[in-house]
């Protein structure tokens, strides 16, 4: 009766946090959220604390203090502290799922190609979620040459997460690809055409919905690459799109907002 009792105190736990992660994703004001959601970062983390290996609550808590972290958060202690939070609840959920990919960063890279190979298709979610987390410490900590060594491994993370399933959140497993391959330009060794083709398989994911990803391409291709005629166009193509029936209104306002600056300095840029 006890267990039966705990299983149930669980999944309402789940639910709770699917239903705030919906309700975020839906709202049209972001002052609002980023006003509100600390609360509920916190909120998250003392129900992890009472059930530390759900991994639908590890990656609600992951998920929620990654995306707070990079939406809302400039001061670079608070965001390091934040995408440490998100990081460690990833991997955490990582090693309940799968206790070889613990410790990933001790690894060999090789080793962790291999226990990449450990993940299926029922896996993606988490593994996408690891990933992202990862990629998000790694940008909060980019003086950082320890964490910057391990960029490969989350390329790595992400290849598979595409070979498993592309579609995993609207293809922004394309997205992370295209920065992460746009960090650096031609001449310094950069690989700007796949930075392209992923970005541009996110969008066809999509089917052209997938807001943030057009906005990242005009932002770290077209601008690094200084084509203007697409970064212009990419980015009145997302001002002017209908996000009234979307349920990602939040990002959807939030990249609007970004490609009427980008679009504003375009000028000044080229």
């Amino acid at each position: 009766m006890l267990t039966g009792c705990g299983q149930i105190i669980s999944n309402a736990k789940q639910e709770f946090a699917t239903d705030l992660a919906a309700t975020i994703s839906e709202h049209d004001d972001p002052e609002t959220i980023q006003q509100a959601v600390p609360a509920y970062m916190v909120l998250i983390s003392s129900m992890i604390r009472s059930d530390p290996d759900n991994i639908d609550l590890l990656l609600s808590g992951s998920q929620i203090y990654s995306a707070y972290a990079s939406v809302f958060v400039d001061n670079k202690q608070r965001k390091r502290v934040l995408a440490q939070h998100a990081y460690d609840y990833a991997s955490h959920a990582v090693c309940v799922r799968k206790p070889a990919a613990c410790d990933a960063s001790k690894l060999s890279y090789h080793e962790y190609e291999l226990t990449l190979k450990q993940f299926s298709r029922k896996d993606v979610e988490l593994l996408f979620s690891y990933s992202s987390a990862w990629a998000g410490l790694i940008q909060a900590n980019s003086s950082d040459w320890n964490a910057i060594a391990n960029l490969p491994r989350v390329k790595a993370s992400l290849l598979r997460v595409i070979q498993l399933d592309e579609n995993v959140s609207n293809g922004d497993a394309h997205v992370y690809m295209g920065v992460l391959e746009a960090l650096l330009p031609p001449s310094m060794g950069g690989k700007t055409e796949l930075a392209k083709a992923h970005f541009e398989k996110a969008i066809a994911i999509s089917k052209g919905k997938n807001l943030m990803a057009k906005v990242l391409y005009a932002e770290k291709y077209a601008r690094l690459i200084f084509d203007r005629d697409l970064h212009d166009k990419l980015l009145r193509e997302v001002v002017a799109a209908d996000i009234t029936n979307s349920s990602h209104r939040l990002v959807d306002v939030i990249a609007q907002r970004r490609a009427q600056k980008l679009l504003a300095s375009s000028s000044d840029y080229f």
